[in-house]
């Protein structure tokens, strides 16, 4: 069947009050970038509550694809719209739409909403009007007003009339962008990336910062974060990636700093980068995939030690989650089967034998010492490789051998 239209709900959008048209603006937004490109005609009707996509002859099944991934969506459902008034014509149509549901329901309701104060018949009576004329035609279908397997949903405006009975799941959140902007640590692993989805869904728009130690990491390393951002830029419709040239910083701290402070040092690095960068590039906050008790840099001591060379706020979306909930995640969200690719990142070279678990501040500042930490950063942060990440280039596929 061909639908003429999609309804868009809106779920946590809904309960905001005065700003609640900004909210919408944005959400506005993010849908016509998103199907700009791929579904010229498609055009986005806002009305009070809820919004509606005109689909001008566009597939339903591909652009329901798209808004599956947008946040703010709360649900969505495939709409047949009737121009014609006459009760013969919207039964018809309300029979197609119930035909069309799939798996077949074996109950249902009839919900009339009816805005159009001069349609003839009241709400109730449409209920009996259409629901009747299903019953005639589909004889193994039940009204069940209580738990039904679909709802039959009639709305009748001033401008025709709007039936469905079928709702699709949203990403849910808030609109990516109006919660403004975060810098996210992509390190290529599972967590970082359902950090970032986690924070996206949040309202917040971010940009990736990657820290690759070639020769030590390989090119591969870094086209997997690539191709993991790109992965990612399809829930935000395009997506910044920033690699910081690790080497030198890695080199410094190996020949310079004690052996099991050495993870603690170079995240104060990695720490004081990303703030430089979210400063140029005018983000907010730090997002991590750190989860509480994870690994050596992960503990309480270990975060608070980290943190305190910078002053930006760092969110960490997956701090109280185990391990199971962060890959069911990563599977929903399709980074997982790249996460698991066996290439090294610049965390997984240069790993201590017995990395302290509750480093001191004092103790890390003494064995900063040494190290010319302004230059450092300054080179390093100077020498970032920037790149625009589109979600509809293809993924690069990888070879193992």
């Amino acid at each position: 069947m061909q639908y003429e239209h999609i309804l868009i709900r809106y779920g946590e959008l809904a309960l905001k009050k005065r700003n609640r048209g900004e909210f919408e603006t944005q959400l506005v937004r993010n849908i016509r970038k998103n199907l700009k490109g791929s579904f010229p005609n498609v055009q986005v009707e806002r009305t009070f509550g809820r919004l509606y996509l005109s689909l001008h002859g566009e597939p339903y099944e591909k652009v329901a694809e798209r808004l599956q991934n947008i946040f703010g969506i709360h649900s969505f459902s495939p709409v047949r719209f009737v121009e014609e008034f006459e009760l013969e014509v919207i039964q018809k149509a309300a029979l197609e739409v119930m035909l069309d549901a799939n798996p077949a329901p074996r109950t249902f309701k009839v919900i009339t909403k009816r805005p159009n104060k001069q349609f003839p018949h009241r709400s109730q009576e449409m209920n009996r009007h259409v629901g009747g004329y299903v019953l005639r035609n589909m004889p193994d279908l039940k009204v069940d007003v209580h738990n039904p397997d679909v709802e039959l949903i009639v709305e009748i405006r001033t401008n025709g009339t709007f039936i469905s009975c079928r709702t699709i799941k949203g990403a849910g959140g808030l609109p990516t962008g109006s919660g403004g902007k975060a810098m996210l640590m992509l390190s290529g692993g599972i967590d970082s990336p359902v950090a970032g989805w986690k924070t996206m869904r949040r309202g917040v728009r971010i940009e990736g910062v990657h820290f690759h130690s070639y020769p030590f990491t390989s090119e591969r390393a870094k086209q997997k974060v690539v191709d993991l951002t790109r992965i990612l830029s399809k829930y935000s419709g395009g997506m910044k990636l920033h690699i910081v040239p690790f080497t030198e910083i890695q080199t410094e701290i190996r020949k310079h700093c004690p052996e099991h402070y050495t993870i603690t040092i170079m995240r104060r690095f990695m720490m004081r980068i990303a703030e430089k960068l979210a400063e140029k590039n005018g983000a907010l906050a730090i997002a991590t995939g750190e989860s509480l008790g994870q690994v050596a840099s992960q503990t309480m001591e270990s975060m608070y030690t980290i943190n305190h060379v910078i002053d930006t706020p760092v969110i960490r979306p997956l701090v109280a989650m185990d391990k199971e909930e962060i890959i069911e995640i990563a599977h929903k969200i399709g980074t997982y089967e790249t996460s698991i690719l066996p290439f090294e990142d610049c965390c997984t070279v240069f790993v201590p034998k017995s990395p302290v678990t509750k480093p001191k501040v004092d103790v890390a500042e003494r064995c900063e010492v040494p190290l010319d930490i302004e230059k450092l950063v300054e080179d390093a942060v100077n020498n970032v490789e920037s790149l625009w990440i589109d979600p509809a280039e293809p993924e690069v596929e990888h070879d193992f051998f």
